[in-house]
Formats: structure tokens, C-alpha cells, sequence
């Protein structure tokens, strides 16, 4: 798969994750098809279209904390943005049992490419 196929099938990803929920790196790379591909999720994330609007604020490493620095500004807009849609981050981290996007088989079998057309 080349590169910017990974990319496409990450941000599509991240766009499915419904509000109120958070992903890790891990996860969304396990979904988009790129087995332990954790790293080009973040890659991606750097990356990503400025007009793509991507939820980016919805993911977080395995542990549910924020990748960013807990005194950055990304840091700060993460979280504000999580407690917006209803997510706590406590003591910098959220609660990934509870919170964690959890899509359906089906969703992720049947959904339609919602970016680009196969080509």
C-alpha cells in the first residue's frame, strides 16, 4: 500500500470517530488496515489537509493521555474540546474503558469510503 493510501484510509478513520468517544494511534492504525502503524497515524495527524476538519482532539495515546505537552496549547485545546462532547480529562488522561470508540463489525465492514472514490 503506498503512502498516500495510508494516509486517506487514516484520516477516514479519524473523521468515523463519533463524538463523545476517543481512539488511540494504535487503534485507528489497526482499523485503516496498517498493523502496528501507530507512528504514521501521528505523521498522518501532521499532515492532514488544512480543510479536512479532522477530530484530531479525539485521539490519544493507548493510555488515554494527550500526545502534547501538558502546558502547549494543543494540549489545552484537546481537552477543552473533549469536555465539550462530554469526555473528562482527569489528571491529563481519559478514561479510555469508558470512553473508548468502540465501532461495530458491521460498521467497519459495510461503511462507505466517505473521502475519495476508489479508484
Amino acid at each position: 500500500m503506498d503512502r498516500e493510501t495510508r494516509l486517506r484510509r487514516i484520516w477516514e478513520t479519524i473523521l468515523e470517530i463519533p463524538d463523545g468517544t476517543v481512539s488511540n494511534y494504535g487503534q485507528i492504525a489497526e482499523i485503516a488496515g496498517i498493523p502496528r502503524g501507530a507512528r504514521q497515524v501521528g505523521y498522518a495527524l501532521r499532515h492532514s489537509p488544512k480543510d479536512l476538519a479532522l477530530p484530531w482532539h479525539r485521539v490519544l495515546t493507548s493510555s488515554g493521555k494527550s500526545a502534547f505537552d501538558p502546558d502547549s496549547r494543543h494540549f489545552k485545546t484537546q481537552r477543552e474540546r473533549l469536555a465539550e462532547e462530554g469526555v473528562p480529562m482527569l489528571n491529563g488522561r481519559v478514561n479510555m474503558t469508558r470512553y473508548r470508540w468502540e465501532p461495530e463489525l458491521d460498521e467497519l465492514l459495510w461503511k462507505p469510503s466517505t473521502m475519495w472514490d476508489e479508484e
